[in-house]
């Protein structure tokens, strides 16, 4: 039997907590911690890939690595600033009402790496300037949401930042590895059990095998 704590392999290093903080404060940093790994984790799936690769669709969908990083900086544009009252000041043309359908899941060819992952940079710093700004009760208004239903929290809205971008960062992951076989949170931390190739081939040869008994019993 596994003793091992399940969720071990799977964390960064969590913020320590402060026994003298404000229960707001600590809240916060719980609050941006989270935020901030899925940034990072996010970021780090570009690196060292070509132009073409970080642009490519990998899915029926039309998926790609760069595109998920242009999403998420409007993502955090709006949630934490517009809806704050707080415009974060550049202009994001693919968000306009008279945008393309899916305008802000992908890049051109004029938009630049380099311009996205800054853009992303520039919208986070904005988002993190309105957490520390306002009290997590702070209410806000989404500006795309039906009037009569559009009020969120502070509090709110950072936790719905925080499941997109995990769950982009998860996107992300999978598009990664099957371009090169990298994966993991970041480069210090792979959250992955233990294995040279040889035992992943079997690993999910073992898997294939299982599926494959699974069909044929149903």
């Amino acid at each position: 039997m596994n003793t091992s704590d399940p969720a071990a392999g799977h964390r960064t290093t969590d913020p320590d907590p402060d026994p003298e903080a404000a229960p707001e404060t600590a809240a916060k940093a719980d609050l941006h911690f989270y935020l901030q790994s899925a940034r990072d984790a996010l970021l780090w799936k570009l690196e060292g890939l070509s132009e073409y690769d970080v642009r490519r669709p990998s899915t029926p969908t039309g998926t790609n690595l760069l595109g998920l990083v242009k999403h998420a900086a409007g993502v955090e544009s709006g949630y934490l600033g517009d809806t704050f009252g707080r415009p974060y000041g550049e202009s994001l043309p693919w968000l306009e009402a008279d945008a393309e359908t899916n305008a802000d899941m992908w890049a051109t060819a004029d938009e630049s790496r380099e311009h996205i992952v800054g853009l992303y940079r520039r919208a986070w710093a904005h988002a993190d300037a309105t957490i520390d700004a306002l009290a997590l009760d702070t209410v806000g208004r989404v500006p795309w949401w039906p009037a009569d239903k559009n009020e969120v929290t502070l509090h709110h809205a950072v936790v719905r930042v925080i499941a997109d971008t995990h769950r982009h960062a998860g996107h992300a992951d999978i598009l990664r590895e099957l371009m090169d076989g990298a994966v993991g949170m970041n480069e210090t931390n792979g959250s992955m059990a233990p294995g040279d190739s040889a035992w992943w081939e079997e690993y999910r040869s073992r898997l294939e095998r299982a599926a494959q008994e699974a069909e044929r019993n149903a």
